[in-house]
């Protein structure tokens, strides 16, 4: 898969470009990206190729650290929808049963 087909909206090619962008700046610029990824889609290896690409050549732009821990987070974190999801909410709402 091309980086264009990952990033259509080039959001994260244009960060790179911005001169003196803030980390939290990116945090919004990733999180925009993020919505927008497809569900049938793999985020985390979309993270892995972005992160692949754009490290090496801007190893310390605040942009990479956001992916580097997008990556973390991705590798922890997961999605508990549906009757699973359902179950552990209301068990959650219910403490000491």
């Amino acid at each position: 898969m091309e980086l264009k087909e990952m990033d259509p909206r080039g959001l994260f090619g244009d960060s790179y470009r911005i001169e003196g962008i803030t980390e939290g700046e990116c945090r919004s610029i990733f999180l925009d990206w993020a919505i927008g990824v497809p569900v049938a889609e793999d985020a985390k290896r979309w993270l892995g190729r972005l992160y692949a690409h754009y490290q090496p050549l801007f190893p310390d732009h605040p942009m990479t650290k956001v992916l580097a821990e997008g990556l973390e987070q991705a590798a922890t974190v997961r999605r508990r929808g549906g009757r699973d999801g359902r179950a552990m909410r209301q068990a959650a709402a219910r403490p000491g049963e």
